[in-house]
């Protein structure tokens, strides 16, 4: 679904993508299940970021940057009703259908595809991440070109746990108390990275998204800049610290993406704690607390043919 309505051709080239963020004394991404604790690999003791967290900052920022007009519109946002939105693709194509119609894609094949089409042009994270819009009011499901994986710590985090006081009640009835207490939990330092997909063969063709060029170079100022706009007091401190991206000249690929991920190593500098599994560092190091204590090199020579390397974000 190549985006008619902005005359917008789909992107061409696939994008295998590495990207390091870090967070000092703050709560990357907390865990609902476990009283909002930092979310962690309980076996390795490595922080963890979700993809969905990633995505959201992302939306956030478009919506803002944006102002959330079309082709900028964000579908999953907060105090959103999903099925509201559906139904303005359906008033727009098909305004004579009934509620009982809209519960499934019309049997037309041009008109089921022009609702998700619709979708697709008007909303930027469905272009670019995909969505079902199966629900009573059906406006299909596409998969998205980008793709997140979950964020890793490098070194294992610890979680350090605060009491915090309020000296004002929530009610009349506890006004004899003196104050309120509550609990909120950091992270001294971690530096994490995740890998990204661009994939190319999801933009284009007829049932692809129409994810643009101009779409992923505001996908790439969202990866520098999200965290600007997401500052609470769990997450002041969160930074983009490097990025790159591994671009191709086929839409297939020209070279798997492990192999291309390989070639960014990231080690702590001599003093500083090895990473889990690492027999060659010092074990009595100190731990890391911050992306200065770490050595970082990307590997250039030798690039599979068809792949070059774009830095989008530079180590800092």
């Amino acid at each position: 679904m190549s985006d008619t309505a902005t005359g917008r051709a789909p992107i061409a080239h696939r994008y295998d993508i590495v990207y390091f963020f870090d967070i000092t004394d703050g709560n990357p991404n907390g865990d609902p299940d476990a009283g909002n604790l930092p979310r962690l690999d309980p076996e390795t003791g490595q922080g963890l970021v979700t993809d969905v967290c990633l995505k959201r900052k992302i939306r956030n920022f478009v919506g803002l940057a944006k102002g959330e007009q079309p082709p900028f519109e964000i579908y999953v946002k907060e105090r959103t009703v999903l099925n509201s939105q559906h139904d303005r693709a359906w008033e727009k194509l098909i305004p004579k259908a009934k509620a009982d119609e809209k519960k499934k894609l019309p049997k037309d094949e041009e008109k089921a595809r022009a609702l998700t089409s619709w979708m697709c042009q008007n909303f930027f994270d469905i272009r670019t991440f995909g969505a079902v819009m199966t629900t009573e009011v059906n406006c299909g499901q596409v998969r998205g070109p980008i793709q997140f994986g979950i964020a890793r710590s490098l070194h294992p985090i610890i979680c350090h746990e605060h009491a915090v006081t309020r000296c004002a009640v929530t009610n009349e009835r506890d006004l004899d108390k003196e104050r309120t207490i509550g609990r909120k939990f950091t992270v001294p330092y971690g530096l994490y990275r995740v890998h990204a997909f661009v994939n190319p063969n999801l933009a284009g063709g007829p049932n692809g998204t129409g994810f643009s060029e101009e779409d992923l170079e505001l996908f790439k100022q969202a990866l520098d800049r999200m965290f600007e706009s997401d500052r609470s007091a769990a997450r002041a401190t969160m930074r983009p610290v490097a990025c790159i991206a591994f671009r191709h000249e086929s839409p297939l690929g020209n070279a798997r993406s492990d192999q291309l991920f390989a070639r960014v190593r990231c080690h702590p500098k001599p003093g500083v704690q090895p990473l889990p599994g690492d027999s060659d560092g010092d074990v009595e190091g100190r731990p890391p607390r911050s992306s200065h204590d770490y050595e970082f090199e990307v590997d250039e020579e030798s690039l599979p043919g068809g792949v070059t390397i774009e830095r989008w974000i530079e180590w800092s």
